[in-house]
């Protein structure tokens, strides 16, 4: 059975692609249906890609609810109807969604949603984790970081990893060059996650 796959993002969407692509002609094609792409940003460049791969795009942004006096938990349950009745998925997957999901979210996908993200369980949960994975290199604390892609619960970062895959911190990086590392893992990593997530239904 082809998985129905809705992706959620906030920015440039090169993760996006990594899916796009390989749903298309590489490992994910034959698995994967990605059935539509959410955005919490209106100008995020992921939904210019998603169009450009004839995938239903759109934005669906906080600010609204916002201006209307309407608390978070409304609009997670809002953007849960939202993906649950349009595009019906067997899988949600963050790629750089810059939003914290609530219950009131993943109370209606239990166990469907995961999440990349640019640490190692338990290390540098939250924002910015490269460049506080940097820092503490250079302060003599690590050599190395990683990249995993992990169940999302209420705790941020802390569900159970699915995959990870460690990247080594040189004398010579700079966050910059750390970053594009990085980068390069986790387009690769995110497509092992979803296989693997797939296999384990």
């Amino acid at each position: 059975m082809v998985a129905r796959v809705v992706v959620l993002i906030s920015g440039h969407g090169s993760n996006l692609q990594a899916i796009l692509d390989s749903a298309q002609s590489g490992r994910l094609a034959g698995l994967v249906d990605v059935v539509g792409v959410v955005s919490n940003r209106k100008r995020a460049y992921g939904l210019e890609r998603a169009k450009n791969s004839q995938v239903p795009a759109e934005a669906f942004t906080l600010a609204a609810f916002r201006e209307q006096g309407r608390s978070r938990e409304d609009y997670d349950a809002a953007l849960a109807d939202l993906i649950a009745t349009k595009y019906r998925p067997d899988l949600v997957v963050l790629a750089g969604w810059m939003h914290i999901l609530t219950p009131s979210f993943l109370s209606r996908f239990p166990n469907k949603v995961i999440n990349l993200h640019p640490a190692l369980p338990g290390q540098f949960d939250g924002a910015r984790a490269i460049e506080r994975a940097y820092e503490a290199s250079r302060q003599g604390l690590i050599d190395h970081t990683g990249v995993m892609v992990h169940h999302v619960i209420p705790e941020v970062d802390q569900g159970a990893p699915i995959v990870t895959r460690t990247v080594p911190i040189y004398q010579v990086d700079t966050v910059e060059t750390l970053e594009e590392r990085i980068h390069a893992v986790e387009h690769d990593l995110l497509i092992d996650g979803i296989i693997r997530f797939l296999n384990r239904q």
